[in-house]
C-alpha cells in the first residue's frame, strides 16, 4: 500500500534514487495505490549526470510493495521496499531509464507493461 509521502527507491537508471509520492492516479478520493498503479513523484535525490533532476515531477509505474499483495490464486507475494519505475506518460508506458533493477512482480505485465517485464531480470 502506497499513500502520499510515502518514499519510493527507483528500480531503473534513470538518474533519480529516492523519491516521495505526491498523488495517486485514478480518483480524487483514492488513498492507496498497489502494484501496477501509476502515481506522481516529487525526485528527492538523483544523480548529478542522470536523465532525472532533482525537484523534478515524475510519473512513475509501482514495481514492487513492501505490503503484501494477495493473488487471485489464493498466494501472496511481497517484496523487501517499495520501488517504483519512471515511465514517460501514462498513455505509451515506456521507461525513460533503459535498465531495471532487482525483481518485478507478474502484474506489470497483465497491466500492459510488457517493454518494463522484458528488461527486467527476474519477474516474480
Amino acid at each position: 500500500m502506497i499513500q502520499r509521502r510515502t518514499s519510493l527507491t527507483v528500480a531503473d537508471n534513470s538518474g533519480a534514487r529516492v523519491m516521495v509520492v505526491i498523488h495517486i492516479y485514478g480518483s480524487s478520493r483514492r488513498r492507496f495505490a498497489s502494484l501496477g498503479d501509476i502515481v506522481q513523484c516529487v525526485v528527492k535525490k538523483a544523480d548529478p549526470v542522470g536523465i532525472v533532476k532533482e525537484d523534478e515531477l515524475v510519473k512513475v509505474v509501482v514495481a514492487r510493495v513492501h505490503k503484501e499483495f494477495g493473488r487471485p490464486d489464493g498466494s501472496y507475494i511481497r517484496f523487501d521496499d517499495n520501488a517504483g519505475i519512471i515511465i514517460d506518460n501514462k498513455e505509451d508506458k515506456n521507461p525513460r531509464g533503459t535498465r531495471i533493477f532487482g525483481p518485478i512482480a507478474r502484474e506489470l505485465k497483465e497491466k500492459g507493461y510488457n517493454k518494463i517485464v522484458s528488461m527486467a531480470a527476474e519477474v516474480y
